[in-house]
């Protein structure tokens, strides 16, 4: 279902017609070297080139007719070679997949369909980037409370939050660019990796007409570790996804209300509670980071295979190449819509801020006095006792209860502080003093 909603770029990328498109050139490319290895002769070679431009010309015509040879043959890779020896229609065609095997075929173009994938999600994350960096230099110092364990802990700024979010994305386009190398690996060195049948040269020749490096060594297949490389690089940037998606579904509580995904005009929330705007699409990509987790264990269980091959991997990758590589995309475009819309409230973060009544300056508080010459020990009882008095003023239905006022009242706390010192310390101002510079350290 979600590969209707990725772009058709991606979707592209793993069609029958591309895959089939590809064969014919890595086909094409190996006869030609052949030709030029002086084994197949170049009258012969012109015969094979005629028959594969006539597919190139209806890359649909070959996905049927090879689709209809295959039902007889129950082999994808010998209908395909079938229907362009038809095409070849002479005897030229006996040269046409000489020496190849299925998966010198298929690996290197699962490679190049990699790496126009990586392209395309390198392409995504560089186009959310920026609006990841807009939206953290627009909320650079505005106050909000840090949290951990869920409990109010620090102030911190929503901006400060959203620079942590453009530097994990800055990894994640990073982990993509290194994976895009990684994946661009060919071979075409025949039925267990020997070259027993074709020279070297021809998977060299191959391999750089594609764009690839060839497999410094391998069996009848690519090392299938280097395929769980990338699915686990695409389940990792979705895991940073799912990592923003939980703080934001988090921050639209009704009970915090400080950030809310975009709710487009005629949208419905509950089909039984009209009042409702939920975190629908955080939850969305939530639930599809999981997707892309379980496909890059698929992959994990492909690496092992039997000896020199066996295909049981070959079912998975159907699956999970074109499915993670389409989901990852829509996630993307999911994501940065909604970090361009999403909407944020400063007044309910100040709000929010309040209702620990001044205890997030405990800590600044706990090293002054310690600065002050009191055992750390001291200290904190002497913090620690003011901040439990507030709690009990909290609960007991008091309004006036104040953390700071707590402090100042206690001659124990007090006796370490000038006139106004607490006040100066106990300020957003003192928390903030860094965030410029942060920004400026992560080129913001």
């Amino acid at each position: 279902m979600i590969t209707r909603y990725s772009r058709p770029e991606m979707r592209a990328i793993w069609t029958d017609e591309n895959k089939l498109n590809l064969w014919l050139q890595i086909e094409l490319l190996a006869s030609e070297a052949l030709a030029k290895e002086g084994i197949v002769p170049r009258r012969d070679f012109a015969k094979i080139k005629a028959g594969c431009d006539k597919w190139f010309a209806d890359l649909p015509g070959l996905v049927a007719r090879q689709r209809e040879l295959e039902k007889t043959l129950n082999h994808d890779v010998i209908g395909f070679t079938t229907a362009v020896a038809e095409a070849i229609n002479d005897p030229a065609s006996r040269w046409f997949h000489f020496g190849l095997t299925s998966s010198d075929v298929g690996d290197t173009c699962y490679a190049v369909q990699m790496r126009q994938s990586a392209d395309l999600l390198i392409a995504d994350v560089q186009k959310l980037l920026p609006v990841i960096a807009r939206r953290a230099k627009e909320h650079k110092l505005t106050p909000c409370i840090g949290r951990s364990h869920g409990i109010q802990a620090e102030p911190t700024t929503f901006g400060l939050k959203l620079a942590l979010m453009h530097d994990e994305f800055t990894r994640a386009l990073r982990r993509l660019q290194a994976v895009r190398h990684v994946v661009a690996v060919g071979k075409i060195s025949g039925a267990v990796g020997t070259s027993a049948h074709l020279s070297p040269r021809v998977e060299a020749y191959v391999c750089k007409k594609l764009g690839l490096h060839p497999a410094p060594i391998a069996t009848q297949v690519v090392q299938r570790d280097i395929h769980a490389e990338f699915q686990l690089t695409m389940a990792l940037v979705g895991a940073s996804i799912e990592r923003w998606a939980v703080e934001f579904r988090h921050l639209q509580r009704t009970e915090v209300l400080e950030a809310e995904e975009p709710f487009t005009k005629g949208q419905k929330g509950s089909s039984a509670m009209p009042h409702k705007r939920n975190p629908i699409t955080w939850e969305r990509l939530t639930g599809l980071a999981r997707v892309l987790r379980g496909n890059a264990v698929a992959a994990l269980e492909n690496v092992a295979l039997w000896h020199e091959r066996d295909i049981s991997h070959s079912s998975v990758e159907r699956i999970i190449f074109p499915d993670s590589c389409t989901l990852l995309d829509y996630m993307f475009g999911l994501l940065t819509r909604l970090m361009e819309g999403i909407v944020v409230y400063p007044a309910n973060m100040k709000k929010n801020l309040g209702l620990s009544l001044g205890m997030w300056n405990s800590q600044t508080v706990l090293l002054a006095l310690i600065k002050k010459g009191l055992t750390r020990e001291e200290a904190y009882h002497l913090v620690q006792t003011g901040a439990m008095k507030t709690w009990e003023v909290k609960h007991a239905g008091r309004d006036d209860a104040d953390f700071l006022a707590e402090l100042k009242a206690d001659p124990a706390v007090a006796k370490h502080f000038k006139q106004g010192e607490l006040e100066a310390l106990c300020s957003l101002n003192f928390h903030f003093k860094e965030v410029k510079s942060r920004f400026k350290k992560l080129g913001l």
